[in-house]
């Protein structure tokens, strides 16, 4: 296989592999808002949907919290690279 073919191949992937994504993300967007419309009002249904709710958005807040590691809520300690790239000076 030459070079050319290879990256069309791989081209290829990102592409199905995006668009996958878009059909499954638009598949449980519509799956999640017609048992929210459909349920039966009652404590369990708004309970289920309080939680799934709730695990979504902390998932997306650590995702975007993960961007920006030195600053945010969530901090992470610069000092150890500081000191591995120390060592790694000597």
């Amino acid at each position: 296989m030459n070079s050319p073919t290879i990256a069309l191949i791989s081209a290829a992937c990102v592409f199905g592999g995006a668009l996958l994504g878009l059909l499954l993300r638009s598949r449980l967007t519509m799956l999640h808002l017609s048992f929210g419309l459909f349920a039966p009002r009652n404590a369990t249904v708004l309970l289920v949907l309080l939680v799934c709710a709730l695990s979504v958005s902390g998932a997306i807040f650590l995702i975007l919290e993960m961007n920006h590691p030195l600053s945010g809520f969530i901090k992470v300690s610069g000092a150890p690279m500081l000191k591995a790239l120390e060592h790694l000076g000597r």
